[in-house]
């Protein structure tokens, strides 16, 4: 039996071509959780669908499904596409490919739409790309279910003191160290900044992110991002940003 879906708010996390003129996407909805449809003939030249079938941009689409696979029967634009370039643009990726990794089709969540849903916007309108990458990692990460908790120890459930050592351990949580060095520990004021989402010192900013690349790698089983390999090749000036958009698909 065949299941139709119309109208449904969406966005497009990554296509890739099928056949000649067709193209399977992996579709982020607010119901129905992450989809997989076929959109046929849209890379034909003639496609209506050409402008619109594509990442970052608010969309309705409706489908069809006999199987884990539907067929695309249409979409629309449904506001106006972020205005990402540059390091707001592989980042917007880098978005895209985790939302890819982390999520279950046919899972809705959507909370994690709603999230997806102001981080987008937020990276092409923001001063600093990254401060907006980390408070949406953190966001995400509790949302799935992994919590990242930095204001009480393991084990003990004491307050996190500002002046004291802590070696963050994934899946506890900050143990105190008599040590000041090492790949995941950090001063106590550190840690209580970094779970409050104040990133405005650059120290507690390069903090965050070794802190979250390692809880993140964690989770996704050691999987390398390829977004997050051209955007740290971008940034020790190995290639240029204009290749962002070989981070789009695999």
């Amino acid at each position: 039996m065949s299941r139709r879906v119309q109208q449904q708010p969406a966005f497009i996390l990554h296509h890739r071509p099928f056949r000649d003129t067709s193209q399977i996407l992996d579709v982020l909805t607010r119901d129905h959780g992450k989809v997989a449809v076929v959109a046929r003939g849209s890379r034909g030249s003639k496609s209506r669908l050409a402008g619109v079938l594509r990442p970052f941009l608010p969309l309705r689409v409706s489908w069809v499904a006999k199987s884990d696979l539907g067929t695309l029967t249409g979409a629309e634009a449904a506001g106006a596409p972020a205005h990402l370039r540059g390091d707001a643009l592989l980042t917007a990726y880098y978005v895209n490919e985790m939302m890819q990794h982390f999520l279950h089709r046919h899972d809705p969540q959507p909370e994690i739409y709603e999230l997806y849903t102001h981080v987008i916007p937020r990276l092409g309108s923001s001063d600093n790309v990254a401060s907006s990458l980390r408070g949406f990692e953190l966001e995400l990460l509790g949302l799935l279910g992994y919590a990242v908790s930095l204001d009480q120890e393991a084990g003990t459930h004491q307050d996190v003191e500002p002046g004291r050592n802590y070696e963050y351990r994934i899946e506890q949580g900050p143990v105190p160290v008599d040590r000041s060095e090492g790949p995941l520990v950090f001063d106590g004021a550190t840690l209580l900044a970094i779970g409050a989402g104040q990133f405005d010192d650059a120290a507690v900013l390069r903090a965050a992110n070794r802190l979250l690349r390692e809880v993140i790698a964690h989770h996704l089983g050691g999987k390398e991002l390829r977004s997050r390999k051209v955007l740290l090749e971008v940034h020790r000036g190995r290639i240029a940003p204009t290749d962002s958009r070989n981070a789009s698909n695999e």
